[in-house]
C-alpha cells in the first residue's frame, strides 16, 4: 500500500483539492487527482493510495450520493478525518470575455444549486450543462467548449482563466464537508469531540420500523447529526439509512446504540469514529455517560449476587 499517496476528486483546482491541502499531513503526501469519487476510493481499496479525500455533504444540497453509496455498498472503508470548507464560487472565463459574451456555463451539478439565483439575476439566458467537477468545468472553458465555469477562484491560474465575478453563492455560509477514507484499521482514541458514522438496513418493512431503530439512539442519549435514506437496489421501497452521530464508538452510549442496531437490523456497517472538524463537544445527557453505564452494570452485578 502506498501510504504516502492520497487521492482526491479531481482534476487539479477542485474544492476537494483545496480541502485536502488544508490537512497538515497533505504536505508530506503525493496528492493524486482522480476522475470520480469511486475512482478515488477504489485506489485506496486496491492499495494504490493510503487515503482518499472526497465530498460527503453540503449545507445547501445535503448528502453527496456518490460518496454515500460508495461507503455503504463498496468494499469496506473507514472514515478517519473530516474537513469543513466554506464554499463560494467564481465565474471563470477566458481572458477578455465580458459578461454579455457568456452564453453557455458549466460546473458540478451541486454548484448549479448554489448559484441558481445569481444566474437568474445576471445570466438569465445562459445555458447550463453539468461537468464532472467544477475544475473540470474550468478545463472545458479553457478548451473553448463553454464560455464560463463556476469553480473556486483559486482554479483560475491552473487553467489560464480569469474571474469575471467572485463570491457567488445564493446561500450565505455555504459549507461542504469532506471525509478522508482509508482501509479499516484500529480506531484512534477519542478526543472528546468526535463523530461516528454508520449505515444500517431494516430487517423488514412494517409500521414504526425506522422509529424503532432511531429509538436505539434516543434512549441512550445519542444525538444524530445527519440521517439520509439511500436505495439498496433491491427494489422500489428498499432503503438503507446513513447516519452520523455525536460521540465515539468507545463511548458506552454510542457502542450500545450500535449493538442495539446490530441485534435488530438486517445489516450494520460501521464507517468510523473520528474527530469533529468543528471540535464541538456534544452534550451528554444525564444517565448516559460512561460513569453512569458503569455504575448501572455494577449495580446489576450486585443484584445478581444478592447484594443489590
Amino acid at each position: 500500500m502506498s501510504a504516502s499517496r492520497y487521492t482526491y476528486l479531481g482534476p487539479e483546482g477542485t474544492f476537494t483539492e483545496a480541502a485536502l491541502r488544508s490537512l497538515p499531513e497533505a504536505a508530506t503526501r503525493e496528492l493524486v487527482p482522480m476522475v470520480s469519487v469511486p475512482a478515488a476510493l477504489d485506489a485506496v481499496r486496491s492499495g494504490e493510495a493510503g487515503g482518499a479525500l472526497v465530498p460527503i455533504e453540503n449545507s445547501v444540497e445535503g448528502g453527496i450520493t456518490a460518496t454515500l453509496d460508495e461507503l455503504a455498498f463498496g468494499e469496506p472503508l473507514m472514515i478517519y478525518r473530516e474537513v469543513l470548507l466554506p464554499i463560494a464560487f467564481a465565474l471563470l472565463v477566458r481572458p477578455g470575455t465580458d459578461l454579455a459574451a457568456v452564453k453557455t456555463v458549466t460546473g458540478h451539478p451541486a454548484a448549479q444549486i448554489q448559484v441558481r439565483q445569481w444566474l437568474a439575476d445576471h445570466l438569465p439566458d445562459a445555458v447550463w450543462e453539468s461537468a464532472a467537477s467544477n475544475a473540470d468545468g474550468a478545463r472545458l472553458v479553457q478548451e473553448g467548449r463553454f464560455d464560463g465555469a463556476f469553480a473556486g477562484e483559486f482554479a483560475a491560474p491552473t487553467y489560464g482563466l480569469e474571474a469575471l465575478a467572485t463570491e457567488i453563492h445564493d446561500a450565505q455560509n455555504a459549507t461542504t464537508r469532506f471525509v478522508l477514507a482509508g482501509r479499516p484499521a484500529r480506531l484512534a482514541a477519542p478526543t472528546g469531540a468526535d463523530k461516528t458514522s454508520a449505515v444500517f438496513w431494516l430487517r423488514d418493512d412494517h409500521p414504526g420500523a425506522l422509529l424503532e431503530m432511531l429509538q436505539e439512539f434516543a434512549i441512550r442519549g445519542v444525538n444524530l447529526m445527519r440521517i439520509e435514506s439511500r436505495p439498496t437496489g433491491a427494489g422500489l421501497g428498499q432503503y438503507c439509512f446513513s447516519v452520523d452521530a455525536e460521540g465515539h464508538l468507545t463511548d458506552r452510549r454510542v457502542g450500545e446504540a450500535l449493538m442495539g442496531l446490530r441485534r435488530r437490523c438486517l445489516n450494520v456497517r460501521f464507517l468510523g469514529s473520528y474527530p469533529r472538524a468543528d471540535a464541538v463537544q456534544g452534550t451528554v445527557a444525564r444517565g448516559t455517560g460512561d460513569a453512569e453505564f458503569t455504575d448501572a452494570a455494577d449495580w446489576l452485578n450486585r443484584a445478581l449476587d444478592g447484594r443489590g
